[in-house]
């Protein structure tokens, strides 16, 4: 089952969802009422959120191109989990999906989206920066390889 290619996309939805349920329940039965905890609990949430996709994209671009794990990965993966938190999440802690509005509600969509696109922005870079990134290592084997050859003599 883990060799399928659905698999690491649910997974991560899943664990990027469960963290949400997490916080919800910690602010509804912990800091019922309280405005600046719910606050920090919050931005804990959208923190570990931005640390899990930093430490998946710094993992996975050491095997495989870019192109490969961003788009179905991430996008189906973070959009997926983006829906259940926003969608399927208020009724965790008691309340609807608008019930503070719909700015409260956009503002939630783009306070994922911009933790999960720094998180893995931030992983890649690590990554490429220690030149453990696909192409990096690619490059390093074409220089090695290109570099054992022996020298053509030119006989004149």
């Amino acid at each position: 089952m883990r060799q399928q290619r659905w698999f690491p996309i649910a997974a991560l939805a899943v664990g990027l969802f469960a963290i949400n349920v997490v916080a919800r329940l910690v602010t509804r039965f912990a800091f019922e009422g309280d405005d600046a905890a719910e606050t920090r609990t919050t931005i804990v949430m959208f923190s570990l959120i931005g640390l899990v996709l930093a430490v998946y994209a710094f993992v996975v671009s050491h095997h495989r191109p870019p192109i490969e794990w961003i788009v179905p990965d991430l996008v189906l993966g973070v959009g997926g989990a983006m829906l259940l938190t926003v969608l399927a999440g208020p009724f965790v802690s008691g309340e609807q999906p608008f019930k503070n509005g719909s700015d409260a509600f956009f503002a939630q969509v783009a306070l994922y989206l911009a933790f999960a696109a720094g998180g893995t922005l931030v992983g890649y870079w690590i990554s490429v920066a220690m030149g453990r990134d696909y192409r990096s290592r690619s490059l390093k084997a074409y220089a090695e390889t290109r570099r054992a050859r022996p020298r053509k003599v030119v006989r004149r």
